[in-house]
């Protein structure tokens, strides 16, 4: 356990932060699936609703650095693709 102040607030921050991408990337999860089920019933509509809302919560992640920016972009590329091969 750290003896200096300073330290002990980085743990304190670095945990703060931790929860607060966890949580994130769960909602992120969420959102992806949902496009991914829509597509797999091929329900068009609710699949660009759902794309709509997951890219705009990837960009989002990408910006505050929870994401990598080359992988909310290949995230992103994935799932218009998917939508955009439905009949």
């Amino acid at each position: 356990m750290a003896n200096i102040k300073s330290a002990k607030k980085r743990i304190l921050v670095s945990k703060k932060r931790e929860m607060r991408n966890k949580a994130v990337k769960t909602e992120l999860k969420t959102v992806v699936k949902a496009v991914n089920t829509a597509v797999a019933e091929g329900n068009k509509e609710e699949a660009a609703k759902a794309l709509t809302l997951a890219t705009s919560k990837i960009s989002k992640a990408a910006s505050k650095g929870i994401l990598h920016k080359n992988t909310a972009s290949r995230k992103i590329s994935r799932l218009n693709l998917a939508v955009n091969k439905m009949n």
